[in-house]
């Protein structure tokens, strides 16, 4: 692979890390590191350690992950259809464990493609709090809904839009703040080599400007005394201790907190950046070069994952002035209705029949209501356990958990309702085991013969006939409908397995 390498990348690199050079360039001849993570939102990690026919060894910056063997194959599993793990670079998952989400906080993920990271705080907040997943782009943000709706995750909405935009609907909002800013990607080269042939196109200079200016819009977005990860996959000192020192030159009320060096991480290399370092043209206090120490870098040498950089940054707690008053809250209403594809309008919608359907197939099919407030977006229903600020200029694509959709009169339950529920919250259940052949047909959309003797039933009272949550080893993987020894499948065309 070395040979793939750019030549300008290499001249770089060997100028920055001096006597560790050859073993980082040995780096890229070795193996490449697999790592997945538990779904804690489905399954504790020592059950899914009991159930999984992989060949783990624990990541030990992540309680959640483990490395794999790429003969394992974990994406071609029907375990993967159950939304119990989410396949990531193990570098990758250092981030979100240090922004420490609790359950409750109101967490955003500012650069959230392809949604691997909100997966993650996701599972820290246990269905508890806010999380909202942001990206500019509304291509990158399909595979986040789509993400998101496989882990099972309620409690998030999925917006696209610039980091200023966001803005205007959530001053000073946040507690935690995750930025795993766009980079010129120089870690991820042994991954993908396709970072290699885009290099070039991801100029240092055009990243380390948008990098600022996100920085500068997240100032705007958290709360006093709150906290901010930024991380990057890029080894550049420009994107790294640069962007961080030249954030602390121009915003003295955060400082950086240090990050123990553990797991083989090493310390940020401020001496990059100043004298004559790469920076040498930019000047930067002496108080935020000293600062910048305190970051973290992961290098490929000197441990099982990826090139990364981290940085904590904590807010010293002083309220500043919001020009824009108080954030405007919609309180205790029962839905919304949205009359265009591009924002959530902060009209009370009167027409109390709208969601008839949808309380019919929760009396129908559920054990017991869900309990929360309802948003109807366009044909859409969602459900959401937070007040929502004025979304008007935002572009929303998830404003909550995507129940379902009405259509002439009637419900169709979305398959992300079926991935958050529990085996226990439906009237009737198939459960198939993991080696079954109805499973692999289920997840290839194939319609099953299966008597309803099979069917597990809430109790004896239930009729057979209606929507199944089917599910994997008790764990849900979609929708069915039974009818006379037919199970129609619910699953997604667009999810089957070929």
């Amino acid at each position: 692979m070395i040979k793939q390498l750019p030549e300008a990348f290499l001249n770089r690199m060997e100028q920055l890390l001096g006597t560790e050079f050859p073993s980082f360039l040995a780096s890229y001849e070795a193996t490449r590191i697999y790592g997945l993570r538990t779904n804690t939102l489905k399954a504790s990690r020592e059950e899914f350690v009991d159930m999984t026919p992989f060949q783990l060894s624990p990541i030990p910056w992540v309680e959640e992950g483990f490395y794999y063997h790429e003969e394992d194959r974990p994406g071609k599993h029907p375990f993967y259809h159950a939304g119990l793990y989410y396949i990531q670079e193990p570098s990758a998952m250092a981030p979100v464990e240090l922004l420490q989400v609790q359950p409750g906080d109101r967490v955003l993920d500012l650069c959230s493609a392809p949604g691997g990271k909100s997966t993650q705080i996701a599972a820290k907040l246990q269905h508890q709090g806010l999380l909202v997943s942001n990206d500019n782009q509304a291509d990158r943000q399909k595979i986040v809904v789509k993400n998101l709706a496989l882990y099972g995750i309620r409690n998030a909405m999925v917006t696209i839009a610039e980091p200023a935009q966001l803005v205007g609907s959530f001053p000073h909002y946040f507690n935690k703040i995750l930025i795993d800013a766009p980079c010129s990607g120089e870690g991820m080269f042994r991954k993908d080599d396709t970072m290699i042939s885009s290099w070039d196109n991801h100029s240092v200079e055009k990243c380390s400007l948008m990098q600022k200016t996100i920085l500068d819009s997240a100032v705007h977005l958290l709360e006093p005394g709150g906290r901010i990860v930024y991380s990057t996959c890029t080894f550049s000192p420009e994107e790294n201790e640069a962007t961080i020192a030249r954030f602390l030159d121009g915003h003295p009320e955060f400082r950086v907190e240090r990050i123990d060096l553990l797991h083989g991480w090493a310390s940020g290399k401020p001496d990059w950046i100043q004298g004559e370092g790469w920076c040498s043209e930019e000047s930067f206090k002496s108080e935020s070069l000293e600062a910048v120490e305190g970051t973290a870098r992961l290098w490929p040498h000197l441990l099982q994952g990826e090139g990364h950089y981290m940085a904590v940054l904590t807010h010293n707690g002083e309220r500043a002035l919001l020009e824009d008053g108080p954030v405007p809250v919609i309180k205790n209403k029962p839905h919304l209705r949205k009359p265009n594809q591009k924002s959530v309008d902060s009209k009370i919608s009167k027409d109390s029949e709208d969601l008839t359907p949808w309380f019919d197939f929760m009396s129908n099919n559920l054990l017991k209501p869900i309990e929360g407030q309802w948003i109807c977006y366009g044909s859409h229903v969602f459900w959401t356990n937070w007040d929502l600020p004025d979304m008007a200029r935002i572009n929303v694509a998830r404003p909550g958990w995507f129940v379902g959709s009405m259509k002439k009169n009637r419900f169709e339950p979305s398959h992300a309702l079926a991935m958050g529920l529990h085996k226990d919250d439906v009237l009737r259940v198939f459960d198939f085991a993991v080696d079954s052949d109805e499973i692999i047909r289920y997840l290839k959309g194939e319609t099953l013969i299966v008597s309803d003797s099979e069917m597990k039933k809430a109790t004896d009272r239930v009729p057979s006939k209606g929507y199944c949550l089917i599910t994997l080893e008790g764990y849900p993987v979609g929708w069915g409908k039974w009818l006379d020894g037919m199970l129609k499948n619910e699953y997604p065309a667009g999810w089957r397995r070929t």
